[in-house]
């Protein structure tokens, strides 16, 4: 088959209709093979016809749901540029990822090497099993030609018995085709004997769609279909949220699945589809962790892939893309992931409560959160997802999650409007589908704010509520919030005495090195936290514990031995040594700030009908 295409682009180009063509229709072809899958390589052409008299072309530094950067340009090489009939033409490296191409005609091949070994939602993974690719991590581009379709050539794929799943348009024999870069970009492609199962859904304009779960991993066919099912009532649970599905382009979402003990892990959305890898060993057994990634990365296709920030539109695949909304984009998503799991059934009410508890910890006891508001913890993102660097931060203390921020703000504004309104967040997130996310209109953090007057009918409620929970660092009441659904939140470890974290576990230094076997005492690692009694007594890292209350201190336990001893309010004496010379502090004993939410009925609290009412309307189904 790749011979016959070949052939199809050598007519092309010397078709005289091709250099009538607008420029935005004149398609750039990719070709990727797999010789030598077994040592992770894949070799990849890309033919460029009618190439622009400056033609500059380049790897990606940023991907599609990342907003950190990766240096993709450092796995390809064995870089080539070419006429169409294999002539070498001049080319130089402008940059690690950047090349220019000399003198040149109108239709040029550019060849390279791709190596890939990491199996995740960001990079490429090639070996025998299959080809794992992230386009921004597979592709090269050519600059200031993102708007002329492409199309793409699979190859080898009888070889290792692989199948073909992705978003592209698939155009017959293994061709497959995208509308333009960005596109392209976000359409990761699977090449594996991967196991499907899939269902159709009617939209409630009476289109039908197809959702296909695609799993790459050493399960049975009935596992996957019986896994099938279970994404299924949840995929209905999630659209309930809405009222509707998107109209998927080309009529079908994927679920790219792929599960086994060497990869990484990850999930990231894409418009039609989303990638989803787990270090399992397997489907069997483990559908429940599995299922947190799909509910999570499944309400993405509507929130972000369509609700989508305007800082993040378009794209930009040169640097890091920061964006000030993502505690909406990422945090209402991760509320809502957990959320949908206990409305489809998948999760008990104890679980959720430990979901909640998690929430409000990081909104209520972290640095970050208390100094910063969610909006700065959004733009951190183009240092903290996935961004790679290899010396020591301060993220104990500058950094909270816009994840985890979001999500407490989401559940907060939830309770809030259930109480206050006799609203629903579901209200709101369908209020800001239709004005943003159904007709492609990117938002600002003033567009949500206008969003949330509208649905209260209240524009100074959701004036104040930006002012003091988004821009502003000000946290809503959880404990009387979370009483209108008879929870209580308390204290996790009452009276019990407490030091705070340290971060002492043995592991490799800032350089590399393996810290010392049987070295003295126990090393600090890593920054204490602010307003902890470590940190209070002026311990952090670079320390070494010595003794304690005159205990001679080898390892963690031994010095959780001399706290289990005490109680809050108790002072420890503590000798440590730095490069500075030995040294002598006082650790005074705090209670754990730290809270669990709990049930009324746990709690040994009388549940009012008002509370059972109020906490069923929350977490029951909403599927009809």
């Amino acid at each position: 088959m790749k011979r016959l295409f070949l052939i199809t682009i050598a007519a092309l180009f010397t078709s005289a209709a091709i250099a009538q063509q607008p420029i935005a229709q004149k398609l750039i072809y990719y070709s990727i093979s797999f010789p030598n899958a077994a040592h992770h390589e894949a070799e990849v052409v890309m033919t460029i016809p009618q190439a622009p008299e400056t033609l500059r072309f380049r790897m990606s530094r940023s991907s599609a749901g990342r907003y950190a950067t990766h240096e993709f340009g450092k796995n390809i090489y064995n870089i080539k540029v070419t006429d169409i009939e294999g002539n070498p033409l001049p080319f130089t490296q402008l940059e690690g990822d950047l090349y220019e191409v000399g003198a040149h005609p109108a239709n040029i091949k550019v060849s390279y090497t791709l190596f890939g070994n990491w199996t995740d939602g960001t990079y490429t993974s090639i070996d025998p099993s299959h080809a794992h690719l992230n386009m921004p991590a597979t592709f090269m581009w050519v600059i200031g030609q993102e708007k002329r379709p492409l199309k793409f050539e699979f190859n080898d794929l009888d070889k290792y018995g692989w199948k073909v799943a992705t978003q592209l348009k698939p155009e017959g024999s293994n061709i497959y085709s995208a509308p333009d870069m960005q596109y392209m970009m976000d359409s990761p492609t699977e090449l594996s004997n991967y196991k499907i199962t899939n269902w159709d859904v009617t939209n409630t304009d009476g289109k039908k769609e197809k959702i296909n779960v695609t799993i790459h991993s050493d399960d049975s066919q009935n596992v996957v279909d019986n896994f099938g099912k279970m994404v299924q009532k949840l995929v209905q649970e999630e659209k309930a949220v809405y009222g509707e599905f998107p109209a998927y382009d080309y009529g079908e979402y994927t679920f790219l699945t792929d599960v086994y003990p060497t990869t990484s892990g990850d999930g990231m959305e894409h418009r039609n589809s989303t990638c989803i890898v787990d270090p399992l060993d397997k489907v069997a057994g483990n559908e429940g962790d599995l299922l947190g990634i799909f509910s999570h990365e499944y309400f993405h296709s509507w929130n972000v892939k369509r609700i989508r920030p305007k800082s993040l539109e378009p794209f930009n695949f040169e640097h890091a893309n920061m964006s000030s909304e993502l505690w909406f984009a990422e945090g209402f998503t991760q509320y809502y992931g957990e959320l949908l799991l206990t409305r489809s059934g998948f999760n008990t009410l104890d679980d959720y409560t430990q979901t909640i508890a998690g929430l409000v910890n990081q909104i209520l006891n972290t640095p970050g959160a208390s100094k910063y508001p969610a909006t700065q913890m959004s733009r951190y993102s183009v240092f903290a997802d996935a961004g790679v660097s290899i010396d020591p931060n301060n993220n104990v203390n500058d950094f909270t999650s816009y994840y985890t921020y979001g999500g407490a703000i989401a559940l907060a504004l939830d309770l809030r409007l259930r109480s206050e309104f006799n609203l629903t967040l579901d209200d709101y997130m369908r209020q800001v589908w239709l004005a943003r996310g159904k007709v492609m209109k990117p938002y600002t953090i003033s567009d949500l704010q206008n969003d949330l007057g509208k649905v209260t009918n209240n524009p100074k409620f959701a004036a104040d509520f930006f002012k003091r929970y988004i821009n502003g660092t000000d946290k809503n009441n959880y404990d009387e919030l979370l009483g209108k659904a008879g929870l209580v939140l308390r204290k996790m470890q009452p009276g019990i005495a407490w030091v705070g974290s340290l971060a002492t576990k043995p592991g490799r230094g800032r350089a590399g090195q393996q810290l010392a076997a049987g070295a003295e005492g126990l090393p600090i690692l890593s920054s204490t936290i602010i307003g902890t009694p470590v940190y209070k007594a002026g311990l952090d890292a670079g320390d070494i514990i010595l003794k304690a209350d005159g205990q001679t201190i080898t390892d963690t336990k031994s010095f959780s031995d001399v706290i289990a001893g005490k109680k809050p309010g108790d002072k420890v004496t503590v000798n440590y040594k730095n490069r500075t010379g030995a040294h002598e502090t006082t650790i005074v004993l705090e209670e754990s700030p730290y809270f669990e939410v709990v049930t009324f009925e746990k709690a040994g609290k009388p549940l009012s009908k008002e509370q059972e009412a109020f906490r069923t309307n929350w977490l029951q189904s909403k599927i009809k």
